[in-house]
């Protein structure tokens, strides 16, 4: 599927793909030498929703370009709006990792409804887009408990101008899922990103 990039190794509670690691540290925020992609669940272990696989391809990410992208994710209670998201993002500068600011709603932002995000970019009654649509996932609120599973599906990677934080390097991104007070997952995904 992937090559090398299929090979998932654990590292501590951290999934690597294709490469060795020293130990991690399970608490957040992630603890992850420079480069490769990794991710975790850091939520609670009574977190309703799970995240129990993810392969990115390639590493590093390169925009613009093609991602290839596989997950598995189960869900045991059905998540409605509103649906809070808190990210904290970092990048490396040289041995430090400094949090990047939210900036017109990039960065370590908090998104109080991610339903109505959902709504606003995929209009309800409208159907989902492709894989999303082949893979039966859903695109909008509620979703309903259960297992969902994307197989290894290309997205393109436009050309965007991003900031200049946010252009080559290496970077940690922790997402806590919440509602009415209730954290619904925590994961956190390490990623190199390279820029054209």
């Amino acid at each position: 599927m992937f090559g090398r990039g299929s090979e998932v190794q654990r590292w501590g509670n951290l999934q690597t793909q294709g490469k060795s690691h020293p130990g991690s540290n399970s608490s957040c925020p992630l603890v992850l030498q420079a480069g490769g992609f990794a991710w975790e669940n850091c939520g609670d272990r009574r977190d309703p929703v799970v995240l129990q696989s993810l392969s990115v391809a390639p590493d590093p990410i390169s925009i613009p370009g093609s991602l290839r992208v596989s997950a598995a994710v189960s869900s045991g209670k059905a998540m409605a709006s509103p649906l809070k998201v808190v990210l904290v993002v970092e990048k490396a500068l040289g041995d430090l990792w400094i949090q990047l600011p939210c900036i017109d709603q990039l960065g370590s932002c908090t998104y109080n409804d991610v339903c109505t995000i959902l709504d606003n970019l995929i209009p309800p009654g409208t159907t989902c887009p492709e894989p999303l649509l082949t893979y039966g996932i859903p695109c909008h609120c509620p979703f309903k408990a259960g297992s969902y599973s994307l197989p290894a599906s290309d997205f393109i990677l436009p050309d965007v101008e991003l900031p200049a934080w946010m252009t080559n390097g290496n970077y940690r991104v922790r997402a806590a899922v919440s509602n009415g007070g209730e954290e619904l997952a925590c994961v956190k995904v390490a990623f190199s990103l390279q820029s054209q």
